[in-house]
């Protein structure tokens, strides 16, 4: 069962999409149920593999590859020499960037699931669309071909379209299709991209007797070690003049349009600064338990695709360009902090809150060494945990309150101690605490990054006392003070919403506890990511 663990994971939950089909419209419990099944058996099966995952090892484990689509090409001038093929594999496989996650997927859908209980409408097809965007999610970080990486991500955003658009607040529809806009042009992007690197870099070949066979190919694993290779060396063994049609040649200026294409289309989804304002309408608009995955989730999608086909395939590039990354990961640091202090709608300082986080996956990155690289990759797992946690308890406090303005908020320890209390909690992981998961991530890109570009990280470090302004601001508004008449009779926590909300604070203080549980995975394949990035660099980039 190992050897299809990761499809597995990736095609449960169209199980439930099965079972749902059958189900009468109108049985909500039902529904609900099913959904929150659906969601639970990847969950087991992904906790199945962070237990299995040998944390020594540095390249993807738990492979799964094999030849999907096969397009023959015309070559003119090469008839009866060679055949050509256009191939997309269907090829999944994790290391420890893409394992974490795939756990954090399938832990944030199932407590989204059970936050879903306040949906009031169409409840099959919600629960429909919800478990066909986590099957786009969880493909995206296990994909280890380019176009097979661009269908999953493009699964996501159909699902996410109507989640916003049909079950938002009242500019919902606006929401919906500036997220579209926004992500399609990303995705526009990263397709040109992507199509340059297979017709480049993307081609292996095969000798067999006196027939060769070109193959253009999206595999990750061809595109590294062709680009490891000398280019000057590589030539199209079929072409009449080699030299000057070298298939895997690169100019070092077309490697750095490449990375910046790159940098667009995945920074539009993380979001960088000023690729962001689509995801404040999101983060605003769209009923709570989507919002966290949107926030929790979607946005460490743009992180990753930086990480994997940006930084790790053009490391000589992004290492000119660390400049950029740092520079822009300390705007989103201080841009979201100071607009996130001065908001009165908690969705809002939640969601300048997050670009103010991205911000600081950006600087760990930008730090160019292991311990930097550690840390963005830490704050991707610990903001999905903090992030969901708070647009759950927004979820649960909007549908007693019908308000999350903090002008019309407070006082709400009185009738809600245990909302407050981890509401509470969800501030302090924010802030950074020590002994939570927001201290070890921002820790870790700071040290990384202040061997490289002390100032900037002096700078960014000031947005850490701002986030502790707004967020205690935030909080106390909300909790603290005279609390109105209207609020005194407000119900705590039901059970089904307090499963969720103890289950992301325990792994929230797990990770700030016992960083190791992440970083023991963590080290090998940061490691193995550092010697791939010095042998690009030192061969080609040089």
């Amino acid at each position: 069962m190992s050897a299809n663990l990761l499809s597995l994971i990736v095609f449960s939950p169209l199980l439930g999409i099965l079972v749902l089909l059958f189900l009468p419209k109108e049985n909500k419990k039902a529904l609900q149920a099913v959904c929150v099944a659906a969601t639970g058996i990847p969950l087991l099966l992904s906790a199945w593999l962070y237990a299995a995952y040998s944390n020594g090892v540095s390249g993807m484990q738990f492979k799964e590859q094999l030849d999907w689509i096969r397009i023959p090409l015309n070559k003119e001038g090469v008839e009866g020499l060679a055949s050509f093929y256009w191939t997309v594999q269907y090829h999944l496989a994790v290391d420890g960037l893409s394992m974490p996650l795939v756990f954090l997927t399938a832990l944030v859908f199932t407590m989204a699931a059970l936050a879903s209980i306040y949906i009031k409408k169409r409840w099959k097809a919600y629960s429909i669309w919800l478990l066909l965007l986590e099957v786009g999610v969880f493909g995206v970080f296990t994909s280890q071909d380019l176009f097979l990486f661009f269908l999953f991500f493009e699964v996501t955003l159909v699902p996410m379209f109507f989640l916003i658009g049909i079950w938002g607040r009242v500019d919902r529809e606006k929401a919906a299709s500036r997220f579209l806009i926004y992500n399609g042009l990303g995705s526009a992007v990263m397709l040109v991209a992507f199509v340059i690197l297979v017709t480049t870099a993307g081609i292996s070949q095969q000798i067999a007797g006196n027939q060769l066979t070109v193959f253009y190919s999206g595999d990750i694993q061809t595109i590294v070690h062709n680009l490891l290779q000398d280019p000057t060396a590589l030539v199209n063994q079929v072409s009449p003049n080699p030299q000057a049609e070298n298939p895997f040649f690169l100019s070092e200026g077309m490697k750095t349009v490449l990375l910046v294409m790159l940098l667009i289309a995945f920074g539009i989804k993380l979001p960088i600064f000023p690729f962001h304002t689509w995801m404040l309408k999101v983060h605003t608009e769209a009923p709570p338990p989507v919002v966290m995955i949107h926030s929790g989730i979607l946005l460490k999608m743009g992180a990753y695709g930086l990480i994997r086909f940006g930084i790790l395939l053009f490391p000589a590039q992004a290492q000119d360009w660390a400049w950029v990354l740092a520079l822009l990961g300390v705007i989103n640091i201080l841009y979201g902090a100071l607009l996130a202090f001065v908001q009165n709608e908690f969705r809002l300082v939640l969601a300048y809150s997050s670009i103010s986080h991205m911000g600081i996956v950006l600087l760990g990155l930008a730090a160019f060494n292991p311990i930097g690289m550690q840390g963005a990759i830490f704050q991707l797992v610990s903001h999905g945990l903090i992030s969901a946690l708070m647009f759950l308890l927004v979820g649960s406090i909007y549908e007693r309150t019908s308000t999350t303005e903090l002008g019309k908020l407070g006082g709400l320890a009185k009738s809600m101690p245990f909302l407050s209390a981890i509401l509470l909690v969800g501030g302090l992981a924010s802030l950074g605490l020590p002994g939570l998961s927001g201290f070890v991530s921002e820790l870790l890109a700071f040290i990384g990054l202040f061997g490289t570009a002390r100032v900037l990280t002096i700078i960014g470090a000031v947005g850490i006392i701002l986030t502790a302004a707004y967020v205690l601001r935030g909080v106390m508004k909300m909790t603290y003070g005279p609390l109105p008449e209207r609020f005194r009779e407000l119900p705590d926590a039901r059970f089904i919403e307090a499963v969720p909300m103890i289950a992301l604070v325990a792994f929230i203080l797990l990770l700030g506890v016992y960083p190791g549980i992440l970083s023991e995975p963590l080290q090998q394949t940061v490691n193995g990511f550092h010697q791939t990035i010095h042998s690009l660099a030192g061969k080609i980039g040089g």
